[in-house]
């Protein structure tokens, strides 16, 4: 929950290539205090069977970028591996190994205090798009 003096950060994943949640996503959260500052790691979730991550840990006072990491190479794996899901698509061209052509997704933001950021990922196995939510 965002206070005054810092923000909050929540996902959501929708794989577009089947029109549902996206779940057991991986995601890490890194945040800095200031352009040049170091990243620091936060800690990370994955998304659950409605593809999004509720447990993300808060940010520090004084944050004012945040990376959000999605490691979706191992969802596209699985989903792979249980439903055959690359033969079943239209012409689609199989890509090598991972069944994605993005293995990871990481996206980076700014952020002011006192504000909540929810950042949706929509997402396929070639391509992906981002934006603020509410």
């Amino acid at each position: 929950m965002s206070t005054e003096t810092t923000a909050s950060v929540s996902t959501h994943i929708l794989d577009t290539s089947v029109g549902r949640p996206a779940e057991g996503v991986a995601i890490t959260l890194t945040a800095r205090s200031g352009r040049n500052a170091e990243w620091v790691t936060l800690g990370g979730s994955a998304t659950d069977a409605d593809g999004r991550c509720k447990d993300l840990p808060a940010l520090p006072e004084g944050t004012t970028h945040v990376r959000l990491d999605f490691e979706v190479e191992e969802y596209f794996l699985n989903k792979h591996r249980s439903k055959k899901q690359a033969e079943a698509q239209q012409d689609a061209p199989r890509v090598r190994d991972s069944g994605a052509f993005f293995p990871e997704v990481a996206i980076t933001f700014a952020v002011t205090p006192g504000e909540h950021y929810h950042v949706p990922l929509l997402l396929n196995p070639f391509g992906y798009s981002v934006y603020r939510g509410s």
